[in-house]
């Protein structure tokens, strides 16, 4: 059973990735607008699945100094990666620049997924309900992703029917990575750094990645509704614990 939830995930999450078309459908502005609620629910949702799910499974393993060092491990790792990236990208000659943002854009997002499939198999291994919170976390995190990975291949110059087969084989990584973990660990216990490292993934991402978006509006009403979103995506993560 775990298998097929797994996968099923897996696969759901990489469907997302054809929500890129949507940029087509409709007009950038009035996208950015409500896109920007996406990302906030998104954000509430990831620290809610870490907080309310992950954590508190950790802890019934017993959460020392040695698990937080796990998690400091995995925050380290990501800043790096990201800086990489990133710096890669700003030494690029300029008439290459967006050739390379392309093609870097895919090699982030591909590795993305992949992580996102590790962690959606390892939450499943852990126990059914945390797999199911972690996945819908993943879900809504993905969608504003996504379309954000969609426009920036659109941009640089792909047509729309290859920026969305290349941006849904990009996603199809987490199927790679679900399985990895799936055969690796289908007899011992999941180890619990590992447990500890996808906590820390989606701590980065919603504290790095999310969050100043989120800070980046001015508006007083805006800014109220950006917290409600915010809190919902708690709140759904918090109901999430009446399956367990």
């Amino acid at each position: 059973m775990v298998w097929i939830y797994t996968l099923l995930s897996v696969f759901t999450v990489s469907l997302i990735s054809l929500v890129g078309a949507l940029t087509l459908a409709i007009h950038t502005e009035k996208l950015k607008r409500w896109l920007i609620y996406l990302v906030s629910f998104s954000a509430g949702a990831l620290l809610g699945d870490v907080f309310l799910h992950i954590l508190p499974e950790i802890s019934e393993r017993g959460f020392g100094a040695k698990e937080g060092f796990f998690m400091l491990s995995g925050i380290f790792a990501f800043v790096v990666l990201e800086k990489f990236i990133n710096w890669h990208h700003s030494h690029s000659e300029h008439e290459e620049e967006v050739h390379s943002m392309v093609y870097l854009t895919q090699a982030g997002d591909t590795l993305h997924n992949f992580i996102d499939g590790v962690i959606i198999a390892v939450s499943f291994l852990v126990s059914v309900p945390l797999g199911i919170a972690t996945s819908l976390a993943v879900i809504f995190h993905e969608i504003p992703q996504e379309i954000g990975n969609f426009a920036v291949l659109i941009h640089g110059g792909w047509s729309t029917k290859k920026a969305l087969f290349y941006n849904f084989l990009s996603a199809l990584s987490a199927v790679a990575g679900a399985v990895i973990v799936l055969v690796l660990f289908r007899v011992v216990e999941v180890p619990v750094w590992l447990i500890a490292v996808a906590a820390s993934s989606f701590i980065y991402i919603a504290l790095s990645d999310l969050v100043p978006e989120i800070q980046k509006e001015k508006d007083t009403a805006r800014s109220i509704l950006l917290i409600v979103w915010f809190l919902m995506g708690i709140a759904g993560m918090a109901l999430l614990l009446l399956l367990e």
